[in-house]
């Protein structure tokens, strides 16, 4: 809170979020983060604090101190089963949500079986956790670090694994101007213990998120929480309040005959198998800026110098396929020094780039084809602005194309080029995060790139702060390997676009009041008709 760092882990024993104010619980004395919450509260009158408790156990400790306080929003996902998993608790269940002041601040994800994935944890973060989160933008993150939900523990029997925590982390650092503590709770895995911890602290330090694995969708289970949460919660949060109502029919997990929970018993008896995350050092440079002559190249950020020879087979290339063989030196020059900079990226000897280009159509082009050749690469472009995107997706998946546009257009084209249509010309800030957050996140992890390309065209419109997440957010993919592209009249955001891709926090972006109806029902109407193609986009186990 004092500024001397930016974020920090506590790896301390006992655990804590079980303990109540009056008596020891679950192996835990004193609640540790409950503690750390009030004390930030009066030393330091902290007005929002956000806990975060990723432990598979329900922490009704914590719950039980904040329950009325809306200065403290609480997450929770647990094992649960129907309130047959400990601490077997009544007031675990989705629909307890708070008392009096704080109602809405108490936001219970309960699992009812067991195997979750990093689908089924990711989904809850795009779709729930997030969009709460920035809607009411704490001062301080602190996180109930529980490593009992990964892949392998006893207690737990959940099937994600240990690179997961890097992506909730990362997701969560773009929170509070950065200021997140984390704070060990259980973990009964040798294994997979320290390797979560190490995940966590690795991106906490600032090191790219490595490639989530095994990214497929989250499953039914997991969806009719979901669905059951955000139904209780649409009342409290403008960011819900599109969500469907609850279901009325019964949850597929109390559908289960006895012969089959025994089945499913015996099966979760086997030992798990995973692939531990390989270890990669961070690149030697974090982010590198190729601007004219005349730019002044940010603190931190290496500069592409235009000295540098061309390579003569990139040269004949761009003058054959982009520049039709025109004799315009300067696009020339500087798309052969964008491929150079793709070629850095690929071989993680710089963990992104800026570029303020002249040619921005033609850029976007260049970057496209040359990142995309390589047989295992895939291009995600973001692109924020209107007018037409310079190129053809094709249906072989090789690239995928989000553009936030003001122009409304009826049809999708194509499953890999998808227009978001907001009004107001990217005013409406609630909006913007909504869609960013509900549609483009999941997109990208279930798409899951080689590289990133954000693209802003001149005259877009938006605040410095909310490109700043939008890029921070972003970096979460293609383990850090993001390229932003520019025109060369945007020099106002080559310094907090190099502040964001070399892992500064993005400055918070205050309470967000309710989106404009019209953008949350275009948003809305989009996911319905691409969660047909895209599995990260359900929120209900109704698929249809």
């Amino acid at each position: 809170m004092m500024g001397k760092v930016r974020n920090g882990m506590a790896l301390v024993r006992p655990p804590g979020h079980h303990s109540m104010r009056n008596a020891a619980s679950g192996f835990c004395v004193f609640n540790n983060v409950a503690i750390a919450a009030q004390y930030a509260k009066q030393k330091y009158a902290v007005e929002r604090i956000l806990i975060v408790d990723w432990d598979i156990h329900h922490g009704q400790g914590v719950q039980d101190c904040f329950e009325d306080d809306p200065r403290v929003l609480y997450f929770s996902w647990h094992r649960y089963e129907h309130q047959k998993f400990w601490p077997n608790l009544r007031d675990s269940d989705f629909d307890r949500v708070g008392n009096e002041k704080g109602a809405g601040f108490n936001v219970n994800v309960p699992w009812n079986k067991v195997g979750m994935k990093n689908s089924d944890y990711l989904s809850v973060f795009c779709h729930l956790f997030l969009p709460v989160a920035y809607e009411f933008c704490p001062d301080l993150v602190l996180v109930c670090a529980g490593f009992d939900s990964a892949i392998g523990d006893p207690e737990g029997e959940m099937c994600a694994t240990p690179d997961i925590f890097a992506h909730l982390t990362h997701l969560l650092m773009n929170l509070a101007g950065g200021k997140l503590c984390a704070v060990l709770e259980g973990g009964y895995n040798l294994t997979s213990l320290p390797q979560s911890v190490c995940q966590t602290v690795q991106t906490l330090l600032g090191d790219p998120a490595p490639r989530p694995a095994n990214l497929d969708g989250p499953c039914l289970s997991a969806l009719e929480s979901l669905h059951c949460v955000r139904s209780a919660h649409k009342k409290y949060w403008s960011c819900l309040k599109h969500a469907a109502d609850l279901p009325t029919c019964e949850v597929s997990t109390k559908r289960n005959k006895v012969g089959e929970e025994e089945i499913n018993e015996e099966q979760s008896k086997q030992e798990p198998v995973w692939r531990e995350c390989p270890k990669t050092l961070p690149p030697d440079i974090s982010a590198a800026a190729l601007l004219p002559d005349d730019g002044i190249c940010p603190e931190r950020c290496y500069s592409l110098k235009s000295s540098e020879d061309l390579d003569p087979s990139i040269v004949n290339k761009l003058k054959e396929h982009i520049l039709k063989d025109t004799e315009d030196c300067e696009t020339l020059s500087t798309l052969s020094r964008l491929t150079v900079l793709i070629d850095k990226m690929e071989k993680n000897e710089i963990g992104s780039g800026l570029a303020l280009v002249k040619d921005i159509s033609k850029a976007v082009i260049c970057v496209v084809q040359h990142a995309a050749a390589a047989p295992m690469n895939r291009v995600l472009v973001v692109y924020v602005g209107d007018g037409v995107v310079p190129f053809h997706t094709n249906e072989d998946g090789k690239t995928l194309v989000v553009q936030f546009t003001t122009q409304k257009s009826e049809e999708i084209q194509s499953k890999y080029l998808i227009p978001v249509c907001l009004q107001k010309d990217y005013s409406d800030i609630p909006g913007f995060i909504q869609a960013t957050l509900s549609l483009l996140l999941p997109l990208g992890y279930e798409y899951d790139p080689s590289l990133v390309v954000v693209v802003q065209t001149s005259g877009c419109g938006l605040s410095h702060n909310v490109w700043q997440q939008l890029i921070g957010l972003l970096r979460g993919l293609a383990q850090g390997h993001t390229l932003v592209l520019m025109q060369e009249d945007q020099n106002a955001y080559v310094g907090p676009t190099a502040s964001s891709l070399l892992g500064d926090p993005a400055p918070p972006l205050g309470p967000l009041e309710a989106p404009l109806p019209e953008n949350v029902e275009s948003t809305e109407k989009l996911r319905l008709r691409l969660k047909a193609d895209w599995n990260f986009l359900l929120t209900t186990g109704n698929v249809k």
